[in-house]
C-alpha cells in the first residue's frame, strides 16, 4: 500500500501559477473560501483594496508566499 498525504479537512490550496484574478484577471496572488462553500481568486491589487470588505465573507484564505495580505490580520482579529 502507498501512503496518501492528505491536507487536513477544511484547508485551502493556494494559488496557483494560472490562476487569474476574479476582478481583472491579473495573475492570482490570494484565494478565499466563501462560508457558502464558494471560492474568489484575487490579484494583489484587488486583495487590498478590498481587504475591510473580504474579511467579513471569507472563512479561511490562502496567499501566496511572497505576498502580504493587508486582511491578513483582521481575520486573525475576528475569530
Amino acid at each position: 500500500m502507498t501512503p496518501t498525504l492528505t491536507p487536513p479537512a477544511g484547508s485551502v490550496a493556494g494559488t496557483a501559477a494560472d490562476e487569474r484574478c476574479d476582478r481583472c484577471n491579473a495573475a492570482g496572488k490570494l484565494r478565499l473560501t466563501l462560508a457558502g462553500g464558494g471560492e474568489l481568486v484575487f490579484c494583489g491589487h484587488h486583495a487590498n483594496r478590498y481587504a475591510e470588505d473580504l474579511v467579513k465573507i471569507a472563512v479561511q484564505y490562502a496567499a501566496d508566499p511572497e505576498f502580504t495580505w493587508r486582511g491578513a490580520d483582521m481575520m486573525s482579529n475576528s475569530n
